[in-house]
């Protein structure tokens, strides 16, 4: 769209790069080109704007196979106005000198234009092809015939329009028959998918049987080690034993000898202990016999009275000591009656 600024009753116009401009006053040509700016009067100026880059257009539409299958073709063309002079005689490419709007709508009669020229090609090769062919290669195949239909349609240069590309994005059937489509192949990924399980979990019992033979082998290994150990220890055992065996019949040899050894020399010594005792006492009974034959020679020729004094005396020597002596009255009066007693008998 032009930029138009207004100055007492005068008009600016500063058209862009890409913008053809066309000024018209009077029916003469004053002002032809782009990124022009110029000031003009809005009450007898002629202004068309025509752009000249490229132009991308989208188009979506349907058509139908030989095998009567609905499909929806994306496509896009890239497209620019070569000749912008017989453009605006074509076309309505009149701007307002006030707002510098297009009066019309020229780039949608143009879309129209390409959009139907496409889609009269397209449809003419997808109605001699099967959807399975168009699924597959029809992608290329509408691609070549469009861009081959819109180079040969004689309008468009009548117009100034040139094709610069064509480009064809997808045709998809309807979602019914394309989940119907989708079926076999993800019925063919989800079989690959399970036979991949199946493999996988073959080869997973293939490993834990191996792991479990291995374990098993090591398990035998370890019981006939285990099997060897206990025999070389009961061999151990054995031999050990056998030692502490003789060595104890060595002690206990080596006992008995030192015990009869020991009970000998107790025995020897024990009968010569006897024998002096045997002697001692022969002796101390010699002497203690003739000590006696001694004594009575020596008391033989004693009279009675010495020998009375003698046995008083040893009989004093061996009573106790005495250091009070208490006499009760019962004891007192006896006394003095067997002392009374005995002084009557005295007198008489």
């Amino acid at each position: 769209m032009a930029d138009i600024t207004r100055r007492l009753g005068w008009r600016h116009l500063r058209g862009a790069p890409t913008a053809h401009i066309r000024h018209h006053r009077s029916g003469k040509l004053l002002h032809d080109g782009p990124g022009l700016s110029f000031w003009f009067r809005a009450l007898t100026a002629a202004l068309s704007e025509v752009p000249v880059d490229d132009r991308e257009l989208a188009m979506t539409f349907h058509a139908r196979t030989s095998d009567f299958q609905d499909v929806a073709v994306q496509a896009t063309v890239t497209y620019r106005i070569s000749d912008p002079a017989l453009a605006s005689a074509r076309l309505d490419f009149s701007v307002d000198p006030d707002t510098g709007v297009w009066r019309g709508a020229p780039l949608e009669q143009l879309g129209t234009l390409l959009t139907e020229t496409a889609q009269q090609h397209a449809l003419a090769v997808l109605a001699r092809t099967t959807l399975s062919s168009a699924l597959v290669d029809g992608v290329t195949a509408v691609r070549e015939r469009i861009a081959a239909g819109l180079g040969a349609e004689p309008r468009l240069p009548a117009t100034g329009i040139e094709v610069v590309a064509v480009r064809v994005m997808a045709i998809r059937p309807e979602p019914e028959v394309e989940r119907a489509l989708r079926t076999p192949a993800r019925e063919q990924i989800q079989q690959e998918a399970d036979k991949a399980t199946y493999e996988r979990r073959a080869v997973a019992v293939e490993r834990e049987r191996a792991i479990a033979e291995n374990e098993l082998d090591s398990q035998i290994e370890l019981a006939r080690r285990e099997e060897q150990l206990v025999d070389q220890r009961g061999t151990n055992a054995r031999r050990e034993a056998e030692e502490h065996a003789a060595a104890d019949g060595v002690r206990a040899e080596a006992e008995a000898t030192r015990t009869v050894r020991l009970a000998d020399a107790e025995a020897a010594r024990s009968v010569r202990l006897a024998r002096a005792e045997a002697e001692g006492s022969r002796e101390v009974g010699d002497a203690r016999a003739y000590a006696q034959a001694a004594w009575l020679r020596v008391h033989a020729d004693v009279d009675v009275a010495t020998l009375n004094a003698l046995t008083g005396t040893r009989l004093a020597e061996n009573l106790p000591n005495i250091d009070s002596v208490t006499i009760s009255p019962d004891v007192l009066t006896g006394l003095l009656a067997r002392l009374g007693a005995g002084g009557g008998e005295a007198g008489a």
